[in-house]
């Protein structure tokens, strides 16, 4: 078994301050695919991937990587 952790680092993108949406096409990619980007959309939490598939644009909460 690996020690290695499985979440290495973790950025909260929107702020109470600052609040970031894009459209399912202008989505960013974290680390060129290798993370994840966790979206608010009006049909539930999702991943980048999963709002490209179902062309879900919102509010990008975090990235995971």
């Amino acid at each position: 078994m690996s020690s290695a952790p499985a979440i290495t680092g973790i950025k909260r993108v929107s702020t109470p301050g600052r609040r970031l949406y894009y459209s399912y096409s202008d989505v960013p990619r974290v680390l060129n695919g290798l993370g994840i980007a966790i979206i608010s959309t009006s049909k539930g939490l999702m991943k980048d991937q999963d709002c490209r598939r179902n062309k879900a644009g919102g509010e990008l909460l975090c990235n995971v990587w």
